[in-house]
């Protein structure tokens, strides 16, 4: 049995228990896309608003854990039920607050390090790296390990630098929007990665639910 109870014997057993809908891949991706929007922009509010005293208050790596915890704490509400069945509130709150723990650690060593678009790169690849490999282990999926990373990375990669394109565009006259529109791409972005890694990951569960 697989961390959280969140193998596909599982999560089969208690979705047939309690009759729970099975969602499609289209509603998972505009689930993740749309869930994590909201949390991303919230997320970058700390740095965007409050940035420069917060950050001389708890330095770079404070400011950016402080964004990282709105995240974690927001994401459950409107994320989890892309696992599929009942309890996944819970599990989702423990699932993500590791991976994401473990993806925003990453990130930012990879960004400290390198600096630039170098260091995103960087922090991107060995962030989503780190939380494919969580996702697919706690779901007992590893043979879909490259699906997951590809479609948390690209996805990923696109709304982080789209994010950061449109925030260079207008951080001269509107601040504020540059910086949340950075968010808002982000969380589409990562958003949609999500939400095919979590559907990829329950294939089995789905073939076990239609009778395969």
């Amino acid at each position: 049995m697989s961390l959280f109870q969140l193998d596909p014997q599982s999560i089969a057993k208690r979705a047939r228990t309690a009759g729970s809908p099975v969602p499609s891949l289209g509603a998972s991706l505009m689930r993740g896309m749309i869930g994590f929007t909201v949390v991303s922009v919230a997320g970058f509010v700390p740095w965007a608003v409050f940035g420069k005293g917060l950050q001389k208050l708890v330095g770079e790596a404070g400011l950016y854990a402080v964004c990282a915890l709105v995240f974690l704490g927001l994401t459950a509400p409107l994320l989890h039920r892309l696992i599929i069945g009942p309890g996944s509130v819970s599990r989702f709150y423990k699932l993500f607050g590791i991976s994401f723990t473990a993806y925003s650690v990453a990130w930012i060593m990879g960004w400290m390090a390198l600096r630039g678009h170098p260091g995103s790169i960087a922090g991107l690849l060995a962030g989503t790296m780190v939380m494919a490999c969580m996702l697919v282990a706690a779901f007992d999926a590893l043979r879909s390990v490259v699906k997951v990373f590809f479609a948390l990375f690209v996805l990923n990669a696109i709304g982080y630098f789209v994010g950061g394109v449109s925030e260079a565009a207008l951080i001269k006259s509107y601040p504020l929007i540059a910086k949340l529109s950075w968010g808002l791409f982000y969380g589409i972005g990562l958003g949609a990665g999500l939400g095919l890694a979590f559907h990829f990951c329950q294939a089995r569960a789905r073939k076990l639910l239609a009778g395969g």
